[in-house]
């Protein structure tokens, strides 16, 4: 590669020199951080140059907590706040997400005038940081108001009723951010995943177009964000993960990165119109459990989007209320209690 990136190969080449070094120097200490170690040139990872790596994860739930302990310890906190359930609330924040989280909590204690910190002001923050700003000024018609009302509660109803599909927290139909309606969801953390619960996932992330189909017989663009993750997640099991009968138990990932800048795919042109073809009917056999699921539930699907309407933000205890205790377990739940 000549051209734009010389000067970044001669500073490579450089650095380098300096870290081989040519006379015995000693004493010295080199330390480094990325988050893009897949683009690193190989040079700098070989033996001899940086002897230690050490990949850190985000944080699980018990650090997560610890983290939270860390950061209100400045914050006049009330009593109800409970750093436990915080903490399972956060899945997949890093410790600077977690500050922020503590920050944007003072700042709206501070907004209405309390003298502490209460248990809403932080889950109003998590909102905040997870969903962008609220906009309750925005004008939206009693017709798409209700056709965002079905599509969450869509959402919401195929999620509580399977049972690999991440338990539900809340649903809002408050615009926030870039999204006209929203559903919060306590995802299990786990390792390892199983074909049926990515199956799952896809099944509630294509409830909310279902219900709309199943209510008013057509649907609208208001899915896209719900379209753009099934495609990524169906793709990532057939081509990743292995998970696809016809296409068997090969995965085309290219954990080095540089497949991304080759201009022809690993695979042959039969393989993949193979790949768009089984991407397809995975899609299309998540999208035909959803409106089966929300066809046999239509009265109780019809009563959550009407209490929707209503309240505008509604919780796990509306839908428990409403469709039945959930009766899988809850696998985050388990996993707080025996630590």
């Amino acid at each position: 590669m000549t051209g734009a990136n010389d000067e970044r190969e001669n500073t490579l080449n450089q650095l380098l020199t300096e870290m081989d070094g040519f006379t015995p120097n000693t004493g010295v200490i080199i330390l480094a951080a990325t988050n893009r170690a897949d683009v690193l040139d190989r040079a700098l990872l070989r033996a001899g140059r940086f002897d230690r790596q050490i990949h850190i994860e985000l944080p699980n739930l018990n650090e997560r907590k610890g983290i939270f302990e860390v950061h209100v310890r400045g914050l006049k906190i009330g009593p109800d706040v409970d750093l436990d359930f915080f903490a399972k609330q956060t899945p997949g924040f890093s410790g600077a997400d977690i500050a922020n989280v503590c920050n944007e909590a003072a700042l709206i204690a501070a907004r209405t005038a309390k003298k502490q910190i209460e248990k809403v002001d932080f889950l109003a923050a998590i909102d905040r940081i997870v969903g962008g700003l609220e906009k309750r000024g925005s004008i939206i018609s009693p017709q798409e108001k209700r056709v965002i009302a079905y599509h969450e509660s869509g959402h919401a109803a195929v999620s509580w009723l399977l049972q690999h599909a991440s338990p539900l927290v809340k649903v809002t139909i408050v615009p926030r951010g870039k999204s006209l309606g929203a559903a919060w969801y306590l995802p299990e953390e786990r390792h390892l995943t199983t074909t049926e619960q990515l199956f799952d996932e896809l099944t509630a992330t294509l409830g909310g177009r279902a219900a709309e189909e199943v209510v008013f017989g057509k649907i609208s663009t208001g899915a896209l964000s719900d379209l753009e993750k099934v495609t990524k997640q169906a793709y990532s099991m057939v081509v990743y993960y292995g998970l696809n009968k016809k296409i068997g138990n090969i995965s085309y990932y290219d954990s080095s990165g540089q497949q991304d800048y080759a201009f022809t795919k690993p695979y042959s042109e039969k393989t993949a119109q193979d790949i768009d073809k089984e991407i397809h009917e995975l899609i299309e056999s998540a999208y035909i459990k959803a409106k089966q699921i929300l066809t046999e539930n239509i009265d109780k699907l019809t009563e959550l989007a009407q209490l929707l309407l209503e309240k505008e933000v509604i919780f796990a205890e509306d839908l428990e209320r409403i469709f039945g205790k959930r009766e899988f377990p809850d696998q985050e739940t388990e996993h707080l209690k025996t630590n």
